[in-house]
C-alpha cells in the first residue's frame, strides 16, 4: 500500500526524462554502455520469468487435478520447480541488475553535481548576492538525486510494470481468452485512476502540512539561536506558545493527510481485490464449463497480484516522480543562466609590466539606484600605495568591485598595466589581485588550508614565511596543533585581529602584483588595529597597493588620497594637501580626531 509522503509541484515529465536519457546517452557516460544494455536485458528477463512463473504453477495443479497417468507426478513437481525458479529469477535478475546498475546511477548523480557546482562558481556575483546559498545547494543536490529516482523508480519500476501488464494480457489472452485481459486492464486502469486522483488531493493537504512544519521549524530554530535576547526579555513563556501554536497545525495538517492516506489505501485495497475477485470468478466458471483446468484459476490469479506487486508505490511513486521533474527542472534551469561577467572569445592573460591601475570615465549603477560610480578617472601608479575614503555609500567598494571585474561598468574603461579589463581572462586578472577584505571569511578548516588558499601549491616554510610577515607566527606556535588547528565555521574560533591577520598571510602568500583592503582594520580594537597594520604594512612593501578606509590614521601615509562622495572623487592629494584644502577630508579628520581624544576608535 502507499505509504510515503512527499510535496509535489508541478514539472515537465517528458523533458526531464528525455535529459535522463540525454545524459546516459552523453560521451561522458560512455563507458558505462555495456552495464545499461545488460540492464535493461535483466529487466525484461526478470518481466519474462514474472509472466511465466505463474503459468508453470497453473501447469502444475493441473496436473495434480488431472492425475491420469504415472507420469504425472513428475509433471506437477518439474512445474512448480520451474514456478520457483521463475519466481526467483523475476525477484534475483532486478537485484543484479540493481547492482551491476548502481555505479552508472552513481556516476550520472557525480556528472551532474559538478557541472552544476563549476557552472554556478563561474556565474557573476550578482546572481550569488540574489540567490539564497542553502537554497542553491539544495537545488544541486536534489537535481542531482532527481537522475537517481527517474532511473530507479520510471525506468526500472512503472515502465517495465507496463512492459508486464501488456506481455501478461497478451499470454492470457491467448492461453485463456480474452475476458482476463480485459480484466486485467480494466483493473489495473482503475487502480491507476484512482491512486492519481486521490493523490492530486493528498498534493494539497500534504502542503499545508509542509508549510506548518516549516514554520513550526523556523520558530524554534530562531528562538534556540537568539536564546539571549529570549532570556533577557523574559519571553521563554511567549516563544513556547508560538512554538505550540505552529505545532497545534501541524499536527492538525498531518491528521488530515493520514487520514487521506488511509482512504488511498482503502481505495486501492477494494480496487485490487475486486480485480482479483472478477479473475477468479471468470477463470472458476470457464473451468467449472471445463474450459479451462483447476490450475489456471491459480495462475490468472497470481499474474494479476505479480502485476498488483509493483503497483502498490504508484501514488507515493507518482508524487516523486513530479517532484524529481521539478528537481531537475530548477537544476537546468541554473545551468542555462549565462554570466553577467563572462571572458570575450579571444581574451588574454594579463601581463605583468609593473601593476599600473587606471581608471577612465568609469560610471556604474547597481540594480535600483541612480548612480554608484559617476564618471570617475584616476591612475595608480606602478607601486605606490593609494587610500580611498568617503562616507558610506560614496562608492569604495563598488570601485573594487569593478576592480575585480565582479560587475563591468557601463560606461569608460579599467586598465591594469595598459590592458583593458574587458579582454583579458578573468582568471589571470584575478591571480594578479589579493585581498584583505574588512571581515575575512574562513573555511571550516585548518589554518593550514586557510592560508595556503593563497596557493595551493605552497610548502610549510612558505606557509610559516607568510604568517610570520602576518605577525602571525608566534600565535600558530603556541597552538597544540600548530598549523593543523582548526578555525571553526567561518573561523569562530579565532579572534577577530588573529582571522585578520590569516588573511593577511593568505593574501602574502598569493604574492599579488596589486594588494587590495577594503578596511582590512575598521573592525578592529586600536590595539589589534596596530598589530595588523605593522602586518599590512609588510605585506605592501614592493606592490601596488589600494586601501579602503573608513579609520583614516590608516591612509594617511599613503603617497595619493582619493576623497569619494556620491559616486564621484570630490578631492585627491597627500594627507598634507587635504587638510590645507580643508574640505570633506579635513572635516573627516577632526571628527575622527576629537573622537580618539575622548577615548573611543571609529
Amino acid at each position: 500500500m502507499d505509504s510515503h509522503d512527499t510535496l509535489p509541484p508541478e514539472g515537465d515529465f517528458p523533458k526531464a526524462l528525455g535529459r535522463v536519457f540525454q545524459l546516459l546517452l552523453s560521451d561522458d557516460m560512455r563507458r558505462w554502455r555495456p552495464r545499461m544494455v545488460l540492464a535493461l536485458v535483466l529487466t525484461l528477463v526478470a518481466k519474462i520469468f514474472a509472466v511465466a512463473a505463474p503459468l508453470a504453477f497453473g501447469s502444475g495443479v493441473n496436473a495434480i487435478a488431472e492425475r491420469a497417468a504415472d507420469a504425472a507426478i513428475w509433471g506437477f513437481v518439474g512445474a512448480f520447480v520451474l514456478y520457483a525458479g521463475g519466481r526467483f529469477l523475476s525477484v534475483g535478475a532486478p537485484q543484479l541488475r540493481d547492482a551491476f546498475f548502481a555505479p552508472v546511477s552513481q556516476d550520472a548523480q557525480r556528472l551532474t553535481a559538478v557541472r552544476a557546482f563549476g557552472h554556478v562558481q563561474r556565474l557573476s556575483i550578482g546572481y550569488h548576492q540574489t540567490k539564497r546559498t542553502g537554497a542553491l545547494s539544495r537545488i544541486i543536490d536534489r537535481g542531482a538525486r532527481a537522475i537517481d529516482f527517474f532511473l530507479r523508480f520510471f525506468v526500472f519500476n512503472i515502465g517495465p510494470t507496463v512492459i508486464e501488464l501488456l506481455l501478461a494480457a497478451s499470454v492470457m489472452g491467448i492461453a485463456y481468452g480474452w475476458e482476463f485481459p480485459v480484466i486485467a486492464i480494466a483493473t489495473v486502469a482503475a487502480y491507476a485512476i484512482a491512486t492519481l486522483v486521490v493523490t492530486e488531493w493528498r498534493v494539497k493537504l500534504r502542503r499545508d502540512m509542509n508549510d506548518a512544519d516549516n514554520e513550526a521549524s523556523a520558530r524554534a530554530v530562531d528562538a534556540l539561536i537568539n536564546f539571549e535576547t529570549v532570556k533577557s526579555f523574559a519571553a521563554e513563556r511567549r516563544e513556547t506558545d508560538r512554538y505550540d501554536e505552529a505545532l497545534t497545525r501541524y499536527a492538525n495538517a498531518a491528521t488530515r493527510s493520514m487520514s487521506s492516506l488511509s482512504l488511498l489505501n482503502g481505495m486501492q485495497a477494494l480496487v485490487m481485490n475486486l480485480g482479483l475477485l472478477a479473475m477468479a470468478l471468470t477463470a472458476g466458471w470457464k473451468a467449472w464449463n471445463g474450459v479451462l483446468g483447476v490450475g489456471d484459476i491459480a495462475a490468472v490469479t497470481l499474474i494479476l497480484m505479480n502485476i498488483y506487486q509493483p503497483l502498490n508505490i504508484l501514488g507515493w511513486a507518482y508524487r516523486e516522480i513530479r517532484q524529481a521533474a521539478v528537481d531537475m527542472e530548477r537544476l537546468f534551469e541554473t545551468l542555462a543562466l549565462q554570466p553577467d561577467v563572462a571572458d570575450v572569445p579571444d581574451a588574454v592573460a594579463l601581463e605583468n609590466h609593473g601593476g599600473t591601475v587606471r581608471f577612465d570615465n568609469v560610471s556604474f549603477a547597481h540594480d535600483g539606484r541612480e548612480r554608484s560610480i559617476d564618471d570617475l578617472s584616476f591612475e595608480i601608479p606602478a607601486g605606490s600605495f593609494t587610500g580611498v575614503c568617503g562616507p558610506s555609500g560614496a562608492g569604495k567598494s563598488t570601485l573594487l568591485k569593478l576592480l575585480f571585474r565582479f560587475y563591468d561598468p557601463e560606461a569608460g574603461t579599467i586598465e591594469i598595466d595598459g590592458q583593458d579589463l574587458r579582454t583579458v581572462t578573468q582568471d589571470s586578472l584575478r591571480a594578479t589581485l589579493g585581498l584583505v577584505p574588512q571581515d575575512v571569511v574562513l573555511f571550516n578548516d585548518t589554518l593550514r588550508a586557510n592560508i595556503q588558499y593563497g596557493d595551493p601549491g605552497a610548502d610549510d616554510a612558505a606557509l610559516m614565511q607568510a604568517a610570520e610577515l602576518a605577525r602571525l607566527g608566534d600565535f600558530i606556535r603556541i597552538l597544540p596543533d600548530g598549523l593543523d588547528t582548526r578555525v571553526g565555521e567561518r573561523g569562530l574560533k579565532l579572534s577577530g585581529g588573529e582571522k585578520q591577520r590569516v588573511g593577511v598571510a593568505r593574501a602574502i602568500l598569493k604574492n599579488p602584483r596589486l594588494l587590495i583592503l577594503d578596511e582590512a582594520t575598521s573592525a578592529l580594537d586600536s590595539e589589534t588595529e596596530r598589530e595588523v597594520q605593522i602586518a599590512l604594512a609588510e605585506a605592501a612593501k614592493g606592490r601596488t597597493t589600494l586601501a579602503v578606509a573608513h579609520r583614516l590614521s590608516t591612509i594617511a601615509g599613503a603617497d595619493q588620497i582619493l576623497v569619494m562622495d556620491a559616486g564621484r572623487i570630490v578631492e585627491r592629494g597627500t594627507h598634507a594637501d587635504l587638510l590645507a584644502q580643508d574640505g570633506l577630508y579635513a572635516q573627516m579628520w577632526r571628527r575622527q580626531a576629537e573622537t580618539a581624544a575622548d577615548g573611543n576608535v571609529i
